[in-house]
């Protein structure tokens, strides 16, 4: 199934493929064992259960995506992910670190889908972005609880003030992807040299967010299309 859109951290190519940053999160520890606090009980034999690590973080994504990062408690995460606390802190570190490699994993999912279109250069500018939108949309309308954006629907019932500027962050990278998209189309003449890139980064930033707003509340891929295809029309006559 594919992941809904939603981006961000910047580093070197013209789109979004460079938005991924490197996001700190603790390195993978070996599980407890389950002890016997009663007596001690021979060692099973045979190979032990292998934790999932990365079904587990998939799992986890898909909550708080769908839920936000308050609204999800550690007891629902790790009865969703099929484990118990200890092993949660073992693997992730905590549920703030655990967040992050969630949004991680949702980045690379976007990288896939939005940022790759957005970064062919073989169509013109206007192309990428009609391409980019028709691909967003039909990603938040297939999302499995239609939650939108994951950088948006995450600060449902809200954050701590360290998650939510990384948040920011990331759409702050989005948007300046939009702007470099755009200033490549006016070197190469697919815009007026007097655009206003960073405003018409803006437009299209918004629009994305809308877009992922109306797909949680329920619009239709035809629905989502008409709005794109409306707002596309504000779009500069080379």
């Amino acid at each position: 199934m594919r992941t809904g859109f939603w981006p961000l951290a910047p580093a070197g190519s013209t789109i979004l493929l460079s938005i991924a940053m490197e996001i700190p999160v603790a390195k993978p520890e070996p599980l407890a064992e389950a002890s016997d606090s009663c007596k001690q009980a021979p060692r099973p034999r045979g190979r032990p259960r292998v934790f999932d690590r990365e079904q587990a973080l998939e799992t986890a994504m898909r909550l708080f995506w769908c839920r936000g990062y308050e609204a999800t408690s550690l007891s629902e995460l790790t009865a969703a992910m099929g484990i118990a606390a200890p092993s949660l802190y073992a693997a992730f570190g905590s549920k703030e670190q655990l967040f992050r490699a969630a949004l991680a994993r949702y980045i690379d999912g976007y990288r896939c889908n939005g940022g790759r279109v957005l970064a062919d250069e073989s169509m013109s500018t206007r192309q990428a972005f009609e391409a980019f939108f028709e691909a967003i949309t039909q990603s938040f309308v297939e999302s499995e609880q239609r939650s939108g954006c994951m950088l948006i629907a995450a600060e449902a019932g809200g954050l701590p003030a360290e998650l939510r500027e990384e948040l920011a962050r990331y759409r702050s990278a989005l948007e300046n992807q939009f702007v470099l998209r755009i200033e490549r189309g006016m070197r190469v003449g697919d815009l007026p040299a007097d655009t206003d890139a960073a405003a018409l980064a803006k437009f299209l930033t918004a629009l994305t967010q809308g877009l992922s707003i109306q797909a949680r509340d329920g619009a239709t891929t035809e629905q989502l299309a008409q709005i794109v295809r409306i707002a596309m029309r504000a779009w500069p006559s080379a």
